[in-house]
């Protein structure tokens, strides 16, 4: 598991330079200049992220297990995993009505996808992972509300349909097709 914790430790570290140090990052993307700031951000969090996936399934071989989630949890999950993915979809969408509300909604898709994967995991290892993750998400989530809003496009239900269709097919996806590959568990 220490692996998987030095991962997190690297990916969220990184993750977390603008909720704790803003003022840090502004003079590091001053000084380096925004892409290669852009380039080495993304490499420690590749870096981070290998870790933690791999540490993740180093540890399902020696699970200890603190609870047994009911199998109902397992559906739940399916079901949070949609509005999820529609969320991750509209960070990137532009001129759709769930970012313009929203403000942030990766981050909210994250916190909805650590919630939920919580509540049907019950090993040491998966209330580490995903609980790591949701912590992240609810500090940073604040931290980004109180941040300005940068301008976005207006809302327009073209964009908001095509985030909403985008984000369907995706779930559909990879929950159907990709998932058991990813995290060698089938959906249901």
């Amino acid at each position: 598991m220490s692996v998987m914790i030095l991962g997190l430790l690297v990916f969220l570290g990184v993750h977390s330079v603008r909720i704790l140090a803003d003022d840090w990052r502004t003079a590091q993307i001053q000084r380096m200049g925004v892409l290669p700031w852009k380039a080495a951000y993304s490499v420690v969090s590749i870096i981070g992220l290998a870790l933690a996936i791999w540490g993740y399934g180093q540890m399902r071989l020696d699970p200890v297990f603190l609870w047994q989630p009911p199998v109902a949890l397992r559906h739940l999950v399916s079901l949070l995993m949609i509005p999820a993915f529609v969320l991750l979809v509209a960070a990137y969408v532009p001129a759709n009505h769930i970012k313009a509300k929203l403000g942030h909604p990766m981050i909210l898709a994250v916190k909805l996808w650590a919630f939920s994967h919580l509540l049907a995991n019950g090993r040491l290892g998966d209330i580490v992972f995903f609980g790591a993750f949701l912590l992240w998400a609810v500090f940073d989530f604040r931290s980004a509300r109180r941040r300005p809003r940068p301008d976005i496009a207006a809302p327009n239900m073209a964009g908001t349909a095509a985030t909403v269709v985008i984000g369907l097919v995706a779930y559909y996806v990879f929950a159907f097709h990709l998932h058991v590959w990813v995290a060698g568990v089938p959906v249901m």
